[in-house]
């Protein structure tokens, strides 16, 4: 994440979030599906490129 735009507070927020109802579906299961989860942190961290790319 070093090579990422840096997040807004509200951004790092969700992401942290995200994991832990990541980490909580895996103690539940190991099988469990988290591709939506995972499709969500994506979605952040696409938007915060786009910002950092428009700002500059």
């Amino acid at each position: 994440m070093a090579q990422d735009s840096p997040l807004t507070a509200a951004e790092k927020a969700r992401i942290a979030w995200l994991a832990a109802r990541m980490c909580k579906r895996s103690v539940a299961s190991e099988t469990v599906y988290m591709g939506d989860l995972e499709k969500k942190v994506d979605r952040i961290l696409d938007g915060a490129r786009k910002r950092a790319k428009k700002t500059k």
